[in-house]
């Protein structure tokens, strides 16, 4: 039988100014670091943010009684551009930029919760074993691209220039249209 905790309330967002790469990156750490309990990392999907993940870390961190730090890739949200066009090992290179991030938040011991593409940069970090991981939560991965996924890709390019997502990204990032084309030309890469 399940033991009936009461829930701890949601850890207050604290913004974080982290650099890695020469690049800063927009960030939040919901509740203080704590010598004995990893810390969560949240990995938002392809075209997310630190906002777009709403409240579900600042929930997931309360039920689970442990701090958590979610960030936006560069690129993404508030965090400087990215280089493009994106190179075809991006979610690879974005692996390597996870591992900087985590040291260079202090974060001792980690456990990885990703999103889509970021579940799948969960999974490629994890697959480094690097000694500060205590576990992966990978949410709908991409372990290999699905024509279905490029499909979608492709009509979401179409769609574009005749909806408002535009304007509904840019309450999320601060250039939409470098985050959405740089995405997509990455997805759509054959290379990739």
């Amino acid at each position: 039988a399940c033991e009936n905790r009461p829930m701890h309330p949601a850890p207050p967002p604290c913004p974080l100014e982290l650099r890695v790469g020469g690049l800063r990156l927009e960030a939040v750490r919901l509740g203080a670091p704590l010598a004995d309990r990893p810390v969560l990392v949240f990995l938002h999907e392809g075209l997310g943010s630190v906002s777009l993940w709403r409240d579900f870390p600042a929930r997931l961190c309360a039920a689970l009684a442990l701090p958590g730090l979610v960030y936006s890739r560069a690129g993404y949200g508030r965090s400087d551009p990215a280089p493009l066009p994106r190179r075809p090992d991006f979610l690879h290179a974005e692996a390597d930029i996870l591992g900087a991030l985590i040291a260079a938040a202090g974060s001792a011991r980690t456990v990885v919760v990703g999103h889509s593409d970021g579940g799948s940069i969960a999974l490629l970090h994890a697959a480094r074993r690097p000694v500060t991981l205590v576990a992966t939560i990978a949410i709908a991965p991409h372990l290999f691209v699905e024509p279905v996924t490029l499909a979608a890709i492709r009509a979401l390019r179409e769609r574009w220039s005749q909806t408002d997502l535009a304007a509904r990204m840019a309450r999320h990032h601060a250039d939409p249209h470098a985050t959405f084309h740089g995405w997509t030309q990455a997805w759509l890469d054959p290379a990739f």
